[in-house]
């Protein structure tokens, strides 16, 4: 039997048009014909379990095996197989809906993803590398007899009689001349552990196969005899039960250890793990954990694998895994999301919607449960756990509103609160003359000491927000909390961080105020600081230079936005606030002549000394003064 025919496709350019689509991706045919290859293996099981295949299944195996020599790539399974006519179906009727429809779809991708998803063309990737593809088969069913099939990627075929004598496929790749780095072991082994390292039939790689299907015997004897010679083969690459496959229960803390020690072998160990398995309205399983994180958010990015039934898709997981979620490691697999996943599908689709969802509130639940269950080990993993529920909390409403009884405010004395119980903490001496509580914190503890002191001795708490994304969470507290407002604890002098009814008195009368405010301005002289007299508490520094919280703000925003925004062009501007009731202020008033001017200089330098904020020029004249005035 021999026939020979043309592919039925409605262009004759088909498959220049694949390997030009597919040439970036061109290292992904190998999963697509070892998953065919599994497939072929789980459908002849299948069979068996349902009573409408009798015969002996044996050991389920797919084997991978390449000869430099002979430019070939094999893929074997022992699986379904296929007649002469399901080749002519599966393989040669490809579905196109129009060759025209095809070219003008898919002109400008940039997903080779997209192309095979949305065609079909899973068994046609094998001519990104090969110029001439051959099976040979043999199917499961009652008297099959083998089939060849050989195409030299034109849209020309040949079928004939077939030398396989044992059920199942190989598909023999005759490598082209452009993709030599495929007859390379390290290579093919580097694209198996990539794709195939978890897949649920075993998957061994061999060095050599050479197979030989010319007649081994004279014309006219049995064609049984004709067997490909006897396959030299390395050991099994695969684990085929990976932990999300089993049940939780069925896992120790070790199980889970290890398993993260072998996709992450660089990383530190986790704080913890949620292990997801879901069949309805879904089907979702996997396992994630939550890392140590680091501050550079991008360098922890894309840790997540995405699987469809233990083939590796991507470890770009943006849409199926909320953005929140993208700082942790670990794997999800769905049979509902296509091996040939692209990044169209996944905006589009909704069951992806719904995964993104469930794994949002897992994670929630997850937390809840640790805050509840062990107040102290949670507080102690803040730290990390914190990154992501504040970035959790700042991304979506829902995970807001689930977050909100588990978040912890963290203050300079390293105690955590709840959001009631801080503000049940704060009640009584942090509320302004409107009635609103005024939440103080530092994002620097060390260089704002003495600010931190100032607001201490008036019995104030600090909170710290020294985090990548507190700039946002601040913002996120004063749009949810009612009647609350942050602010920095050197955004203004302690006396007028929280404006209270009753004031403080000067010792200084108005003419005397007006002297000093002149002595200091002249002194300092720089037009970006506002010198401001006022009446604080006699233990208060004499100088205090601050930025107003809402100036600094836009400053901090601009900066996270890249500095192109229009607050980009605001220059820096300061209040210097003189304590008229210190007594540095009283003796710099009664100085005379130029020491009026020499003292108030020192004091201001010494209170951008206390900001860092003294450098330069400006530093070394101050250093030259002190020791002048010593």
């Amino acid at each position: 039997m021999q026939e020979k025919g043309s592919i039925s496709i409605h262009t004759e350019n088909i498959f220049p048009i694949i390997k030009k689509f597919l040439y970036s991706d061109n290292e992904i045919f190998l999963r697509e014909l070892v998953s065919n290859a599994v497939d072929a293996v789980q459908k002849v099981k299948r069979l068996s379990s349902l009573g409408q295949y009798q015969g002996e299944i044996g050991a389920p195996l797919v084997e991978v095996a390449f000869d430099k020599e002979a430019r070939t790539i094999t893929i074997s399974d022992n699986g379904i197989g296929m007649t002469a006519d399901e080749i002519k179906k599966y393989i040669n009727q490809i579905a196109f809906s129009g060759a025209e429809e095809f070219v003008e779809k898919f002109k400008d991708a940039k997903d080779a993803n997209e192309l095979i998803g949305k065609f079909g063309l899973g068994f046609y990737s094998a001519f990104m590398v090969a110029d001439q593809v051959e099976i040979q088969t043999l199917s499961y069913q009652d008297g099959a007899a083998p089939a060849r099939w050989i195409c030299d990627g034109s849209t020309e075929f040949e079928i004939s009689e077939g030398k396989r004598s044992t059920r199942g496929t190989d598909i023999i790749l005759h490598v082209n001349a452009d993709s030599d780095e495929f007859l390379d072991e390290h290579k093919l082994q580097t694209i198996l552990d990539k794709y195939c390292r978890f897949l649920s039939v075993p998957i061994k790689f061999g060095t050599k196969k050479e197979y030989d299907y010319e007649e081994a015997t004279a014309e006219g004897e049995e064609s049984a005899d004709k067997k490909p010679k006897e396959v030299e083969v390395d050991n099994i690459i695969n684990d085929t039960t990976p932990i999300w496959t089993k049940a939780p229960a069925d896992l120790t803390d070790e199980d889970y250890l290890k398993f993260y020690r072998e996709l992450y072998p660089m990383s530190e160990e986790p704080l913890f793990w949620i292990h997801l398995n879901v069949d309805y309205p879904f089907t979702l399983t996997g396992v994630l954990y939550f890392p140590k994180v680091k501050n550079d958010f991008e360098f922890q990015r894309n840790k997540i694998k995405l699987f469809s039934r233990q083939v590796f898709i991507t470890d770009e997981v943006k849409d199926i895994v909320p953005d929140f979620l993208m700082l942790l490691h670990g794997v999800i697999d769905s049979p509902d999301i296509p091996l040939n996943v692209s990044r169209s599908f996944l905006q589009a689709d909704g069951n992806v919607k719904k995964i993104n969802s469930h794994i949002s509130k897992k994670v929630a639940d997850k937390l809840a449960e640790l805050f509840k269950a062990d107040r102290k080990s949670y507080e102690s993993k803040w730290a990390d756990i914190g990154l992501f529920v504040k970035y959790g909390m700042i991304s979506e409403d829902k995970f807001y509103d689930r977050a909100k009884d588990f978040v912890l405010l963290s203050n300079t004395k390293s105690e955590h609160f709840t959001f009631s119980k801080y503000q049940e903490k704060t009640e009584l001496l942090q509320k302004d003359k409107s009635g609103n509580l005024v939440y103080l914190y530092t994002n620097d503890p060390a260089k704002q000491d003495s600010f931190i002191q100032s607001a201490n001795r008036k019995g104030y708490d600090v909170l710290l927000m020294n985090s990548p994304i507190d700039t946002h969470f601040i913002h996120t507290l004063e749009r949810k909390l009612e009647k609350i407002s942050m602010k920095r604890v050197d955004a203004d002098v302690v006396e007028k961080l929280i404006e209270k009814e009753e004031k403080i008195e000067s010792i200084l009368n108005e003419e005397q105020t007006n002297n000093v405010k002149t002595i200091f301005e002249q002194a300092i002289n720089k037009p970006n600081m506002t010198v401001k007299v006022e009446a604080l508490g006699p233990d208060e520094l004499p100088v205090t230079v601050t930025m107003d919280e809402f100036m600094r703000r836009m400053k901090d925003m601009s900066a996270l936005g890249g500095g192109m925004s229009f607050y980009g062009s605001i220059p820096d501007s300061y209040n210097v606030s003189v304590n008229s009731n210190h007594k540095l202020v009283s003796k710099i008033l009664a100085a005379g002549g130029d020491d009026q001017g020499r003292l108030a200089k020192q004091a201001f330098d010494l209170a951008m000394l206390s900001q860092g904020m003294l450098t330069g020029a400006d530093l070394t004249e101050f250093v030259n003064r002190s020791v002048s005035l010593i």
